[in-house]
C-alpha cells in the first residue's frame, strides 16, 4: 500500500518531468488534489497539454515509461477515449492509481471540475457536461424489465445484476434533482439520510427469489416516483406498464 509521502513524491516527479518535457506545453491538477480534498485513499490526476505538432502516441510511451520508472512499477493500464482525449490509467504495484490525460493542444481547458493550472495556457474553461436525464430514466424501467423476467425465470444473479443496474438508475436521478454528482457515485452519500435509508432497505437480504423480487418491486416502485419528480408527464404514460413491473412475480 502506498503511502501520501509516496504519493507525494511521485507527483512531484511527474510534474518535474512535465516541466521539463518539450511535448509537453502546459498541465494542471484536477481530481481530489484541485478540490483541497486528499485523503489517504486519493489517486493522482495530472491533465497534459500536447504541444504543438506532438506525436500523441510517442509522448503517451514515454510518459508510461516514466511514471513505470519512477513509481516502482505498473501492473496494469487502462486508456478511455473522450471528445478526442485519451485518458491513461495506471495501477502501480503500490495500489496507488495514476490519471493522466493527454489534450490536443488547443483542446487544454478546464473541463467544469476543480483546475489548478500548474503552467501553459489553458483555452477558455468549458461548461460540465450534466446528466442526460432522459436516458437514465429509459434504462432505468428497461432494467426493470429485465430484473422482473430475470427473477421470474430462476436466474438470480442476473436478477441481481439488474438490480444493482437498477438502484444506479435511481441513484443517477436522485443526485441529479439534488445537485449531486452521481458519477462514480462521487457525491451519492450526501443525499439525505430518508433517501439513503431507502436505498438501503432496497437490498435483498439473501439471493433468493422471493428476496430478489422484494427488492425489485420495492426499486420500480421508487422509480417511477423518483421519474415523476423530474418529469409528471412522462411518469403518467408510465403508470400502465409500471403497474405490472411493480406487481411480483413470485
Amino acid at each position: 500500500m502506498f503511502t501520501i509521502a509516496e504519493r507525494s513524491a511521485l507527483r512531484d516527479r511527474l510534474i518535474r518531468h512535465a516541466e521539463a518535457d518539450p511535448m509537453v506545453a502546459g498541465a494542471a491538477l484536477v481530481g481530489s488534489a484541485a478540490r483541497g480534498a486528499e485523503d489517504e485513499w486519493s489517486d493522482i490526476d495530472l491533465v497534459l497539454q500536447l504541444a504543438a505538432g506532438a506525436d500523441e502516441r510517442l509522448v503517451v510511451e514515454d510518459w508510461t515509461s516514466e511514471v513505470t520508472d519512477a513509481g516502482g512499477g505498473t501492473a496494469d493500464t487502462l486508456d478511455v477515449f473522450a471528445d478526442g482525449v485519451r485518458y491513461r490509467v495506471f495501477l502501480l504495484r503500490s495500489s496507488l492509481q495514476v490519471d493522466l490525460s493527454f489534450w490536443p493542444y488547443d483542446e487544454f481547458r478546464s473541463s467544469g471540475e476543480p483546475f489548478t493550472l500548474l503552467f501553459g495556457d489553458p483555452a477558455e474553461a468549458s461548461s460540465p457536461g450534466g446528466v442526460d436525464v432522459d436516458r437514465v430514466i429509459g434504462m432505468g424501467w428497461l432494467y426493470a424489465i429485465h430484473a422482473r423476467s430475470a427473477v421470474a425465470r430462476g436466474r438470480l444473479w442476473q436478477a441481481a445484476g439488474m438490480l444493482d443496474e437498477l438502484r444506479a438508475s435511481l441513484l443517477t436521478l436522485k443526485c441529479a434533482r439534488a445537485g449531486l454528482e452521481p458519477f462514480h457515485g462521487r457525491q451519492v452519500d450526501q443525499l439525505p439520510a430518508a433517501e439513503l435509508d431507502e436505498l438501503h432497505r432496497s437490498h435483498p437480504p439473501a439471493i433468493t427469489r422471493v428476496d430478489l423480487d422484494a427488492s425489485r418491486c420495492q426499486l420500480t416502485a421508487a422509480l417511477l416516483h423518483e421519474i415523476a419528480r423530474h418529469d409528471e408527464a412522462r411518469a403518467d404514460r408510465l403508470r400502465v406498464p409500471f403497474h405490472d413491473l411493480v406487481g411480483p412475480v413470485v
